[in-house]
């Protein structure tokens, strides 16, 4: 009986990283048909309103680390909250299917994904963040997340942080 318990949690495992393997798991919103040059351009319009910062989150739905990234904010609500207060968020895709290469040559070369580059309120580089640097075992360390969004992050809003996406970006 343990031998059957054992075997078929295994094949459990197996089939769950076969579905993420395959493109299964649920759409984080990193679309390849995007223009992140119109988000950002957005994006700043948006920022020079309110002050806040930009913070170009680069990955794609392949890229496992993404979807843990999205999963840490949605099991910490504060953090996220506090994000959308400080930053205007644009995801921008990186995928086989569009690499977004032209884009992203105008920023430092990335060494992982997901990767934040942070941008003050008229798109002006101000950090390159490789966000291995904020995980802590197999997930993001909260502490170590909440210091990057309070030194990097700008003018909090006082406005309700869904309102603080741009346009279809997040």
């Amino acid at each position: 009986m343990k031998g059957l318990l054992v075997s078929t949690l295994i094949i459990l495992i197996a089939f769950s990283g076969l579905m993420f393997a395959r493109g299964d798991q649920e759409k984080i919103g990193y679309d390849p048909n995007r223009d992140p040059q119109k988000d950002l351009a957005s994006a700043i319009e948006k920022a020079q309103q309110t002050g806040q910062h930009i913070l170009l989150k680069v990955g794609g739905e392949w890229c496992s680390w993404c979807h843990y990234l999205e999963k840490f904010f949605k099991s910490h609500p504060r953090l996220e909250e506090e994000l959308l207060k400080r930053f205007i968020v644009v995801k921008v895709n990186y995928s086989k299917e569009n690499k977004n290469e032209a884009f992203l040559s105008q920023f430092p070369k990335i060494e992982g994904y997901p990767h934040f580059f942070v941008l003050d309120s008229n798109g002006k580089l101000l950090h390159s963040q490789n966000t291995a640097e904020l995980e802590e075992g197999k997930g993001y360390s909260p502490e170590k997340m909440r210091e990057f969004i309070e030194k990097w992050g700008g003018k909090p809003l006082t406005e309700t942080p869904e309102e603080n996406h741009s346009p279809k970006s997040n």
